[in-house]
């Protein structure tokens, strides 16, 4: 109860925080759904955008255990205390073995930030996912998809082009694209067929709302007229088997949620 209470009151506080920063202004960082409206605050303009969720899992995965390739030893500063036995574990064992790490509720994981404080947000369940959906729907002018991220920030120029006009040249920048190839996972690889069917049971309400957010991003881009300059790949049947770890590794995502708002105050960015 003590938890719940410290975390409401950081809630609160970063809400206020937040509604006194001077306009214009970007706030970026791993926050579960905040509605400020409820406290009678006027609310931001939420965006967000998400990843497939066994590609968003398997990076995450790799990525703490061996960083990326901004720098040799930035896995063994994210990840200290992790023993070798941990960090070398196969993910094949991890996930057919039932370890922590790669069952329920650890893989359960981007609906509770979309789906908000209550703490059913984080048991794996249709409560969970329905809320998460209706939030979206209520709450966010877009959530895009990283598998078409080009025409994510040409809808993102379309909408809010006080801050993201010509975001789309920037990210095909050669300065952006050097940088971007450094923050790719090292030793990232794909699991053998029968894990990444396991793992893709366990994360089916994960999918139910990917698939939901893509069908919403597409229907988005036909009534905005966008004409498509990402190539989104093929989901077929058998995509299981041709998974594609190609997408670039973000800021480490392995964070619970009183840390989220324990941070919060530190990262705000002004335009």
């Amino acid at each position: 109860m003590r938890g719940g209470l410290a975390r409401h009151t950081r809630g609160v506080d970063l809400m206020k925080n937040i509604s006194n920063i001077p306009q214009p202004f970007l706030y970026t960082r791993h926050v579960h759904f905040l509605n400020f409206t409820r406290f009678r605050i006027e609310q931001p303009v939420y965006i967000n955008i998400i990843r497939d969720p066994i590609n968003r899992f398997l990076s995450n995965y790799f990525f703490r255990r061996f960083g990326d390739w901004r720098g040799e030893q930035n896995h063994l500063i994210r990840t200290p205390g992790m023993k070798d036995d941990e960090r070398y574990l196969d993910i094949n064992v991890c996930i057919l073995e039932n370890y922590p790490e790669c069952s329920n509720p650890r893989v359960f994981y981007i609906i509770p930030y979309f789906c908000g404080q209550h703490p059913q947000c984080r048991e794996p369940g249709i409560w969970a996912l329905e809320r998460a959906k209706q939030n979206v729907q209520e709450n966010y002018l877009l959530v895009g998809i990283l598998e078409e991220l080009e025409d994510v920030l040409l809808l993102l120029e379309r909408l809010l082009p006080h801050y993201f006009t010509g975001v789309l040249n920037i990210y095909k920048s050669p300065d952006y694209k050097k940088m971007g190839n450094m923050t790719g996972t090292v030793r990232k690889h794909t699991p053998t067929l029968e894990a990444l069917q396991v793992l893709y049971h366990r994360m089916r309400y994960e999918y139910e709302f990917y698939n939901f957010i893509r069908d919403q991003f597409h229907l988005m881009k036909k009534k905005i007229g966008l004409k498509s300059v990402s190539q989104p790949p093929a989901h077929s049947p058998a995509f299981l088997r041709e998974l594609a770890l190609r997408t670039p590794e973000p800021l480490d995502e392995d964070e619970e949620l009183d840390t989220d708002l324990e941070d919060a105050n530190s990262w705000l960015v002004h335009s």
